[in-house]
């Protein structure tokens, strides 16, 4: 089985986004850059399915400018086989990613497709769906289980009000939630050992896909700040403040 993993660098998730002064878009500069979480757990649980034999060979995937490597290095370390990266230096959209993508598994024709549900920068929660669309591929999103048998995996995802188990036929589409699995650390040998591991960067434009945008974004703002809170000494203080200060009660 031929797994491919899409990946993302985006900003780590423990620094705190700043916005540019323009409001264009968060300010990039001399931020701490990781990989996407959500990403980490969709490489763990390939990890984990070739150590069961399941799978034999891991692709990690991802579209970025130079810097990108490094995130792909990040993967091989953890124990992905190879790396593609695709050379291109601005944002993209999640339709254009996802037509880059399935440019990469027309080539690569895997069994099956890991990745995060969401990048934690732009939270779009769509490129796995689009993929899967042009694939023409069952899905199975926020995936908190898989188990493989065969040509099928069955999926267990969260849902509102309880559990969904779906069975999918090979070759499909999964994305991963939170409490899918615990991502691994790299340890020393292996970082070592992904510096030998192939990873081939080629430049979008020799995929030959026409992409165009979609989206305009027209200004990006700070969430508001929280009002502090104030510490009540009864409840019927409290009762006083929900019915004449927040105006919830009647």
């Amino acid at each position: 089985m031929k797994i491919v993993i899409p990946l993302k660098r985006t900003i780590d998730p423990f620094v705190k986004p700043r916005i540019k002064a323009d409001h264009s878009g968060m300010d990039l500069a001399n931020v701490k850059m990781a990989m996407n979480p959500f990403d980490e757990i969709a490489v763990e649980e390939a990890i984990r399915l070739k150590e069961q034999g399941i799978a034999s060979q891991l692709i990690a995937v991802s579209i970025g400018d130079d810097k990108t490597q490094e995130t792909l290095r990040q993967a091989l370390a953890l124990g992905v086989d190879e790396a593609i990266h695709v050379s291109h230096h601005t944002d993209l959209e999640p339709l254009n990613i996802a037509k880059i993508l399935k440019a990469i598994c027309d080539q690569q024709q895997p069994d099956l497709i890991i990745m995060g549900k969401q990048t934690i920068d732009n939270d779009n929660n769509q490129t796995g769906q689009m993929l899967a669309a042009l694939l023409d591929w069952p899905q199975a999103t926020f995936a908190s289980a898989c188990v493989i048998d065969g040509q099928s995996i069955t999926v267990t995802r969260e849902i509102d009000g309880g559990l969904e188990r779906l069975k999918l036929s090979l070759p499909a589409v999964v994305t991963t939630d939170l409490r899918l699995n615990e991502p691994r650390y790299a340890s020393l040998p292996n970082i070592m050992k992904a510096k030998k591991k192939p990873l081939e960067s080629i430049p979008l434009e020799s995929l030959n896909i026409e992409l165009k945008p979609h989206l305009e974004i027209l200004k990006v703002e700070p969430p508001p700040e929280r009002n502090r809170g104030k510490i009540l000494e009864s409840v019927d203080e409290l009762i006083s403040a929900l019915k004449n200060e927040a105006k919830v009660i009647e």
